[in-house]
Order: C-alpha cells, then structure tokens, then sequence
C-alpha cells in the first residue's frame, strides 16, 4: 500500500512563541525591531524559526495592522521598460530613490500605456503614495491616483489643484533657444517635437494642437519657441512643427526627414529633446549635410551624452528633480495649500549651432 506522508505544517508566530517560552510581541520584534532584542535573544529566535519552518511574519497581515504598505508608487506614462532606457528619467529615479533609502521605503513602478484605460494596477496599488511622472491632464490613471487616500506629488505635468508639484519652466527655457538661434541669423526652422496626446500620432502639427496638448511640457515648450521667434519677427506659422509619438533615435531621424520634406531649405531644426536631437543629426549625416555648417541642431535635457557630444540644448536637475519628489511625498504638509517646486534650468550653447550658411 502506498504510504502517504503528512508534512508537518508550517509554524506561526503565536506557536514559535509558544515553543519558546516567549510572548508574540518578541517574537515580532526579532523580524521587524531587532534593537528592542538582545542578541542573544534574537539568535535565538530566528535559529528556532530556521527548524521550525517559521517564514517570518505576514507583509500583508502586518500592513493591514499598521496601514503602511512600506513603498510609494511612481507612475509613468510609458512602458515598464523606458524607466532603464531613457537616460532622463534613470538620473530622476537615482534622486527619488535616494529618498527612499533615507525612509526606508521601497519603490513600486507602475507603467501606464497611454492609450489604455484599465486603471486596475493603480487601484489596486499597496502603496503609501504616489509620484505621478510626466503624465498627461486626460490620462485616467492619473485621475484613479487623485482619488486614492493617500499623498501623491506630480512631477513635470500637469498641474493640479491642490497636488505638490516638482517642475522647471519649459517655456522660459525653450524660448532661450529661440533666442540663440534668431540672435545666428536663423529663421527658417523647423521643429520636431515629442507626443503632445495619449493617441498615437506623427506627423505635421498645427497650432490648434499645439494650444490644446495634453502634455502640458511639451505645449509649453512650443509656446517658447514661439514667443522667441516671433519676438525675432519670424511668424510661427510660417514654422514647420511635426510630432512623435516616442522618443526616440529613430523618431527624430524620421521626424527631421518630414521636416526637409516640408522645407528642405530650413537652416536649423529644434528638438523637444536630446534623444530626437540625436536623431536629426543622424538623419542630416545620412544625407550628408553637416552640423552646424549647413543646418544647426539643438535640444532639450542636458542628458549626459548630449554633453558629450557638445549638443545646444537646455540642462535641467533630472536627479535633484527625482530627489524632491521623493521629499515632498515622504514629508507630511501641514500647509493648506499644495507645495510647488520650480528647479533652475541652464541653456548651453555647444558645437552643433552656428550662423546659418550664406
């Protein structure tokens, strides 16, 4: 006859306790206070837990008790894996996760599709806030975060009533950039700009889109180039605008192809980004025109590589942005009204502008 084994189940908190001869309570703090214990005691424990088959007490069972999930929760309108890809958004996670470590907390990443609308993984979160990053104004996982009980924080987009906020001025920063160009003696421009809605889309860009962008960062970043151009008497319409849906080498390489397209004499072209910037200028080597020689480049970041590679572009804290984030969500405000945050910018002028050809 086939014999069959009963394991032994596996022990509890409260029959570790009784094994030992100890209350609950240091059985507990053996896991979650050590310093309440001697170490002797604890030795002690944890080496009986080992025998008995204890696997140490329930994160669920424990978060219901003390209501703290023990992490926050970073929302990101993209997918999972453009948080190890995009070298911006790895220098914020450096700052926000700094602040983690310093409370002790971990860190939940909760990608949101733009074009999806199942809002189940915010919901269904455990975690003690939010840090909302980069999100459209229509996006409903932004909405469904809003409405939890706990504390979030937006970074960057957009802004909400009564919510923290941790941004730069997009548009003081890009209209430096239009002022560097026209003060050159450009003004045949084009533009290649990141998605300005949650549907994806490339292509040509009106003003009317432009205006009614649901990402607020990079509507505003247009604004500033237009308030540089047509302070520089170069009318706005006149300027060619194509959008990306992602952000990318290959986005701007294709996005600086439609522009050419549109005006193949422009003498520079402006990218709401460094990663489209590099783009364009693959896009202009592949044609064999120069940098800056025969058409100027320039960006938006100051990511690493970009200054490397001696791009124009503007330079904003990733890392001390990410940091304050992180700040703002773990220090409680006592304030009636929502905190704001606004980090300086800095423009750097490098090799890929000049005076356009003559």
């Amino acid at each position: 006859m086939e014999r069959i084994s009963r394991r032994r189940p596996p022990a509890t908190l409260a029959s570790l306790a009784a094994e030992l001869g100890i209350s609950r309570t240091t059985v507990s703090n053996a896991y979650n206070r050590p310093d309440q214990l001697s170490p002797q005691l604890r030795t002690r424990v944890m080496d009986a837990a080992r025998a008995l088959g204890y696997p140490g007490p329930d994160p669920v069972a424990r978060s219901l008790r003390t209501r703290k999930a023990g992490a926050v929760g970073l929302l990101l309108a993209e997918k999972l894996s453009y948080a190890f890809r995009d070298p911006a958004l790895v220098s914020f996670l450096e700052g926000l996760t700094s602040e983690c470590d310093r409370a002790k907390t971990g860190l939940l990443l909760i990608p949101a599709n733009p074009d999806a609308e199942d809002v189940g993984a915010v919901a269904g979160a455990a975690v003690d806030g939010f840090v909302a990053y980069a999100m459209p104004d229509d996006d409903p996982h932004l909405e469904a975060v809003l409405v939890r009980p706990v504390p979030a924080v937006i970074c960057d987009q957009p802004l909400a009533d009564g919510v923290d906020l941790v941004s730069v001025d997009d548009r003081a920063a890009m209209r430096e950039i239009a002022d560097h160009l026209t003060a050159l003696g450009h003004r045949r421009i084009g533009v290649v700009s990141m998605r300005l809605g949650r549907k994806h889309r490339d292509g040509p860009v009106d003003i009317a889109r432009q205006q009614r962008a649901h990402y607020h960062v990079q509507r505003n970043r247009l604004a500033g180039l237009q308030d540089g151009f047509e302070a520089a008497g170069v009318a706005w319409d006149r300027i060619p605008v194509v959008e990306r849906f992602e952000n990318s080498i290959e986005a701007g390489a294709s996005g600086a192809a439609e522009i050419l397209a549109l005006d193949p004499g422009i003498t520079a072209v402006v990218a709401t980004s460094d990663i489209l910037a590099f783009g364009v200028m693959e896009e202009l080597a592949r044609r064999h025109q120069r940098v800056p020689e025969d058409v100027a480049v320039t960006g938006f970041d100051g990511i690493k590589e970009a200054l490397t590679r001696g791009l124009t572009t503007v330079s904003q804290p990733f890392t001390e942005k990410g940091r304050r984030a992180g700040q703002l969500l773990l220090e409680p405000n006592h304030r009636a009204e929502p905190r704001r945050v606004s980090l300086e910018t800095e423009f750097l002028t490098g090799s890929t502008t000049a005076k356009p050809r003559t």
